[in-house]
This record gives C-alpha cells, structure tokens and sequence, in this order.
C-alpha cells in the first residue's frame, strides 16, 4: 500500500526532467500567438498599401476579427487531436500555421493582394494561435498539481506580454523594412521561437507527482477528485455552460473597452494619439500581470470567489468611469482602466485551473478548447456594443458640444452584463462525483 502513495520524481522516472522548464516553453510559445493582440500597429500601414476595399473585407480589422474568430474555433475543435497528440505535436503544428499564415500575409503585402493577407494571418495565423494558446495548458496542470492556477498563469501571461513587446517591435521594424517585409520577419522569428518552446514541452510520466508533495485527504469542495471527465461528457453539464458564460462576460467587458481605449482617452480627456498610445501599451502590461497575479491568488482564495471579485469590482468601476471621466479626474480614471484589465487578463489565466478543479486534469486541454469558442464570441459582441452605442451618441451630438457622455451608455450596458457574470459564478457549484470537505 505504501508504494502506491510513493512520490516519483522526475528522476525515478528515468526522465531527469525539472518541471520549472515547462513554464519557459510554454511561455515562449504564447509570448509569439499574443503578438496578434499588437496588430493595430499595422493597420494604417496596411490600409495605405491596400486602399479601395469595402467596409467588410477591410484587410486589418476582418484579419484580426477572423484571426480570433479562429482562435477560439481551432482550440474548440483541436482541443481533443490535441490531448492525444500532446503539448509537443500541437506547439510545432501551432508554429507551422502561425509562422507561415505571417509570412503568406506578409507576401500578400508585398504583392498588393488583399485576400492572401486575409488568408495567411487571419485563417492561418488564428489557427496557430488557437493551436499555441491550449498546447501547455492541460501539461502544466499535471506538472503542477500543487499549483494549477500560478503555472497556468505563467503561461497565459506570456500571451499578455506578447502584445506589449510586438507593440515597440513592430513599429521598429516596420520604419526599418516597411510593413511587409516586418510581417514576413516576424513570421520566421516567431516559428523558430516557438518551435524551441515546443521541444521543451512534454508530458510528466505516468504517476508523477512534485516531490514531497501528496494529494491532501481534504480537498477544497470545488476539487473534483474522480474519474476525469472527456470533453464530450463536460459538455454535458451544467458547469461547462456556466463558466462558458462567466468567461464570455468577462471577456466581452474587457475588450469592448480594448478596442476603444484609445479614442476613448482622446474623447474623454483631450488626449494625443500618442498619449493614448502609450496608455494602451501601459494596458497590455496590466493585464499581462494580472494574468499570473490572479491566477496565483485562485490558488489561496478559490476559483470561484476569483470570478466573484471580478465581477463585483468591475460593476463598480465601469459605473465609476464615466463620473471619472466627468470630474476631469485623469489618475482615477487611469487606475480604473488598469485595474479592470489585470481582470480581464486574469479571467483567461484562471479558466484553466477552474476547468481542471470542477472536470479533472486528463483532459482539461480539450475542455479549455472548446470554452474558448467563448472568446470568438466575445470578440466581436464587446467591441459592437461599446462601438456603436457610443457612436450613436457621437452622431448625435450637437457640434462642437462635449463628448464627455458618450460612453456612459455602453459602460452601463457592460456593468449590467457583469452583474449577470456574478448571478453565473454563484450558481457554479462541483459535479456530484467530487469529494467535499
């Protein structure tokens, strides 16, 4: 009986492997993907190569919509290849589609052809980056059982800080080469980045388990301690539909206003384009943090009362904003933003660890597949609803009148979201298998 509660290490295992590697690969993959959050960067030089397109199949914004559209559709329907494969198999597949779906767009750059670009970084980059986003997911969490949330977070994190290193890169390069020859650069830096993140990825042997460290007799009541479920028996709770949910709020809050932070600071407090601009790479920071600080707290506080947290101190600050903004109050509306986007970025970060508490650790990469299509949704309804409805109220403004206001409506309608986030979490509770306290 001993020998079965015997802790194996890595060594005992032949593999002489230490886990804290994994990490770092799994970083180096998502800090490539997360560029993608980094591609306004090249939307006017791109508009200015490729003139003349109709509203919908405008080159920057259809590739970045289709790129995360894709994303959330690869990782849903690869999820399951992906757990039977492994991390290795599914982080070099992800740096084939991203590196080259770059540098076919690249080429279509070059060439003056707007559907290659469409093609390369919008139907083949966001397969790559729905295939990198989930490789390391389920592997970190058998790597740390002892720590889901802070490894999953490191990841994630990467994925955040992608964004604010391609932001100066890309402009860098772009004055060196022009637009096209940067994307087709990237394309090949980012395949041989990632295809060295995917050598470091494997799966922990057969039992393995941190040394010294044992599964407790008492688990937090939210810990599934059975049978792993499969994909296909997750999507047939309850639970599934409920964080697909929580997720898809969450989301939807935090990038409606990502995509009008900038002309959202210039609106509301006569900013520059430049001053905006460095307060959008400030976000990227924040929510690169809060992807590992939040999913590290979810390790002491619980998933659950994570999301809870989130909810209710972002109901409160998207009703703050708009006095903020009408108070000239420039250091509160600032905080407001930065404290909202370590949430947004945490959501991401903790999904993962909350899929392998409620369903169990065998198949949480599938799993986080298919929640992910919450993204694709999220993508194109929270940008819609912040950008028109302030639109509407820009149109009607009477001219030379105060724009101060126009926001206050969308804000509203995102807080009123969040709080059915909060009704969503509170109704979360384990599966029936799971052993309680």
């Amino acid at each position: 009986m001993a020998t079965q509660h015997r802790v194996m290490t890595a060594t005992e295992n032949g593999t002489g492997f230490n886990r804290w590697f994994i990490p770092v690969g799994a970083v180096a993959v998502h800090i490539c993907i997360g560029s993608v959050y980094a591609w306004s960067t090249f939307n006017r030089p791109i508009q200015a190569l490729l003139p003349g397109n109709p509203w919908w199949f405008s080159p920057p914004y259809t590739t970045f919509t289709t790129a995360l559209v894709l994303l959330g559709l690869s990782a849903a329907f690869g999820g399951p290849w992906v757990e039977r494969r492994g991390p290795r198999a599914a982080a070099t597949a992800a740096a084939l589609l991203f590196g080259s779906g770059l540098i076919i767009g690249g080429a279509g750059l070059a060439l003056k052809q707007a559907v290659l670009v469409f093609l390369g970084m919008g139907v083949i980059g966001g397969m790559g980056c729905g295939f990198g986003y989930i490789a390391p997911v389920s592997t970190l969490v058998k790597w740390f059982p002892d720590r889901r949330g802070m490894a999953t977070g490191m990841a994630i994190m990467g994925f955040g800080g992608g964004a604010f290193l391609a932001g100066y890169l890309n402009v860098y390069f772009m004055n060196l080469f022009g637009v096209a020859k940067t994307v087709m650069v990237l394309g090949a830096v980012y395949f041989a980045i990632m295809m060295i993140g995917a050598r470091i990825l494997r799966r922990p042997p057969d039992g393995w388990r941190p040394a010294g460290w044992t599964m407790p007799v008492k688990t937090q009541k939210m810990i599934h301690t059975g049978h792993s479920l499969t994909r296909n028996e997750a999507l047939g709770t309850r639970q599934f539909y409920l964080l697909w949910g929580i997720l898809f709020i969450n989301v939807t809050a935090g990038i409606g206003i990502l995509a009008q932070a900038s002309p959202m600071t210039q609106d509301l407090f006569q900013k520059t384009s430049l001053e905006a601009g460095a307060i959008v790479s400030l976000i990227s920071l924040f929510n690169a943090g809060g992807r590992f600080f939040w999913a590290s707290c979810s390790d002491y506080i619980g998933r659950r009362n994570t999301y809870l947290v989130f909810f209710v101190v972002q109901i409160m600050l998207f009703l703050a904003i708009p006095r903020f903004a009408a108070s000239r109050n420039w250091v509160l509306f600032e905080a407001a933003l930065f404290v909202v986007f370590t949430m947004y970025g945490g959501g991401f970060s903790t999904i993962p660890a909350f899929l392998a508490d409620i369903f169990g650790v065998d198949n949480v990469g599938a799993i986080h597949g298919s929640l992910l299509t919450a993204w694709s949704a999220a993508a194109v309804v929270g940008p819609v609803i912040i950008t028109e409805l302030s639109s509407r109220a820009r149109a009607a403004l009477a001219p030379g009148a105060s724009r101060v206001h126009i926001y206050d409506q969308p804000l509203q309608v995102l807080a009123a979201l969040l709080v059915l986030g909060f009704v969503l979490t509170t109704l979360v509770r384990a599966l029936k298998t799971a052993r309680h306290e």
